[in-house]
C-alpha cells in the first residue's frame, strides 16, 4: 500500500476514488485467493473478507452521494500478533499460517491507510468516514489474529 504522504489529493472526490479503488483491490485479492486455497475454513474466511471489502466500497459510494459513516465509540482490541510475525508474500503454495499472516498484514496496512487519511482530512465528514473504515479494518485484523492465536499459537 502507498504511504499517505506520497499521495496528492486535490479534493474529496479524489480521496474517495482512491479509497474505493483500495477496497476494490482488497475485494479482488480475497476473492482470487479464496479460489486458490485448499483449507476450507480459510477459503470461507477469505470469502467473508471479500464481502466485507465490497461493503466498504458501497459505504464509500454512499459517502460520495452524501451519506455519513460514523465510527463506533467502542475501541477495537489489537492483539498485535501481526507485529511479531514475519511478513509473507502471496503464493499458490501458502499454507494456513502463511495465508492468515498475509491477510493480517493486509488488514494492518488498510487500518494504517484509513487512520492516516482521517488524520490529514480537513473535512469532518471525511475524517469520520475514514475513522469508521479504519475500525472496520481493525475488526478484520482482530478476527484474523484470533484465528491465528487459536489455530497456530495454541498448537505450538
Amino acid at each position: 500500500m502507498q504511504q499517505i504522504r506520497t499521495l496528492n489529493f486535490r479534493n474529496v472526490d479524489e480521496v474517495l476514488a482512491f479509497a474505493i479503488k483500495t477496497e476494490e483491490n482488497a475485494y479482488e485479492f480475497y476473492t482470487a485467493w479464496s479460489g486458490k486455497l485448499e483449507d476450507k475454513s480459510l477459503v470461507d474466511v477469505f470469502k467473508e473478507l471479500a464481502g466485507e471489502e465490497l461493503k466498504h466500497k458501497e459505504f464509500l459510494l454512499g459517502v460520495k452521494k452524501g451519506a455519513t459513516l460514523k465510527p463506533s465509540a467502542k475501541e477495537i482490541t489489537d492483539l498485535k500478533i501481526s507485529d511479531y510475525i514475519m511478513d509473507v508474500k502471496a503464493s499458490t503454495d501458502m499454507d494456513y499460517q502463511d495465508a492468515l499472516t498475509l491477510a493480517m498484514q493486509r488488514e494492518k496496512e488498510a487500518f494504517k491507510l484509513y487512520t492516516n487519511l482521517a488524520a490529514v482530512s480537513a473535512d469532518n465528514t471525511m475524517k469520520s468516514t475514514f475513522k469508521a473504515l479504519a475500525q472496520e479494518e481493525a475488526r478484520h485484523k482482530l478476527r484474523l489474529e484470533i484465528l491465528y492465536d487459536e489455530d497456530i499459537l495454541k498448537e505450538n
